[in-house]
């Protein structure tokens, strides 16, 4: 066969892969883009369920907008921009940073959510700490045995406005949405809580009926329904171009950002992968707590005892210590899961979700981590791009198989879906 290059993302640039195998790529589908102006200013002037964004900014004296952090691509400062003129007029607005569990944003990364709205409203944008108590106001139990802790801002303000993101998620179904609220403003103990359902089979991509860490995501909708909230859900092309947006009730604006996000992320391919590259592009390659997402939709292409290739530059390094801490203090993939069933931490479900790659399959590497940490992490490393893959193809022959690679440029976007 003859090779062809293909330029593999890593971090903000590219590296060429030299490839001579059968192969296919997949990746989010080309999808037509009108002008972004028009989409923002049309999902707020034409709401579903509610009435104009206008109308609700002015008649409500306390304003609360919670916003994604920087690992997320969701083009909060271009939707902030065009409601400005809304914004500096408001006696009373705030801003909250809905971090979840992960660390607050640096300078730059406040300057990347907030862009060119950043300097005038600075002094009344707050980032959530799920790890202090005493910002958190206990709302009740969720249907799974969940304890709701929420950050105070949200129940003292009550009128709040949420600017979220909507794609496949590989345990909670789908982002956004209710997402924003658990667990972007949840304590750290229910955050734990819910998460640990991620452990559960029916925690999987595109899932939301049944799949508890979705149900245990609307029951605290349902602890908050006394709030009022106007919900904007936006739905990205890969390259972070604005596919729609969908404004309105927090419920009816995710269901319908839930289908335009499917015409964009569920990718069909024909067969499955003894070879699969699977690449946490920018900015998803933050940590490699982080970039499992993207192991996770590469394994759902990958052929069982075959190679994955996790490709990400893991800038800021690991991430979460309890991840790390489980699957260094386990020897095999299948010693993390006999630990996970001793107690559960939060960190834990990537773990495991790592592990259950790991038991049936090689999982190499291409990071700036060391090779000590990707060693811990079960990971074997490579020094380059095509020493991976020429590697993988080497192990796959002398297993006597013809190798078939899938090739994912954005994994931790692409929901692979096998060809009927």
């Amino acid at each position: 066969m003859i090779k062809i290059i293909i330029q593999i993302p890593y971090g903000k640039e590219h590296v060429d892969l030299e490839v001579d195998i059968p192969h296919e790529i997949i990746a989010p589908n080309k999808v037509e883009v009108r002008d972004e102006s028009e989409i923002i200013v049309n999902a707020l002037s034409k709401p579903v369920g509610m009435k104009p964004l206008e109308e609700f900014i002015k008649k409500n004296d306390r304003l609360l907008i919670l916003v994604n952090d920087a690992t997320r691509p969701t083009p909060t400062a271009r939707v902030l921009k065009e409601m400005h003129d809304l914004l500096k007029n408001h006696s009373d607005v705030k801003f909250l940073v809905a971090t979840g569990a992960h660390r607050g944003p640096t300078e730059s990364e406040f300057r990347y959510i907030f862009g060119d709205i950043y300097d005038e409203f600075k002094d009344q944008i707050f980032v959530h700490d799920a790890r202090k108590d005493g910002d958190m106001e206990y709302l009740g139990v969720s249907s799974n045995g969940t304890e709701m802790y929420l950050n105070k801002m949200v129940t003292e303000i009550k009128n709040i406005l949420v600017i979220g993101s909507v794609e496949p998620h590989y345990f909670a179904g789908y982002t956004g949405g209710r997402k924003a609220f658990l667990p972007g403003v949840a304590a750290y103990k229910t955050i734990e809580m819910n998460h640990k359902h991620a452990l559960s089979d029916a925690a999987k991509a595109l899932a939301l009926k049944g799949n508890p860490v979705a149900d245990d995501m609307d029951d605290a909708m349902h602890v908050l329904k006394d709030m009022n909230v106007f919900s904007i859900q936006t739905v990205l092309t890969a390259e972070h171009g604005l596919y729609a947006m969908v404004a309105g009730d927090l419920f009816e604006s995710f269901d319908i950002a839930v289908e335009k996000a499917n015409e964009v992320f569920c990718a069909k391919y024909s067969k499955k992968g003894n070879i699969v590259v699977a690449v946490a592009p920018y900015p998803m390659d933050i940590d490699l707590y982080q970039s499992q997402k993207a192991l996770e939709n590469g394994r759902l292409a990958l052929e069982e005892g075959g190679s994955i290739i996790l490709v990400s530059k893991c800038r800021d390094g690991v991430g979460d210590d309890a991840f790390l801490d489980l699957l260094c203090s386990a020897k095999t993939c299948e010693d993390v899961m006999h630990k996970i069933d001793e107690g559960y931490k939060l960190g834990y479900h990537k773990a495991a979700k790592m592990a259950q790659i790991g038991v049936n399959a090689e999982m190499l590497a291409v990071s700036d981590l060391d090779d000590k940490t990707l060693r811990m992490s079960k990971l074997e490393p490579c020094k380059s791009m095509q020493e991976a893959f020429d590697r993988a193809v080497s192990r796959i022959k002398e297993e006597g198989k013809e190798p078939y690679a899938v090739i994912l440029p954005q994994a931790s976007l692409t929901v692979p879906l096998l060809e009927e």
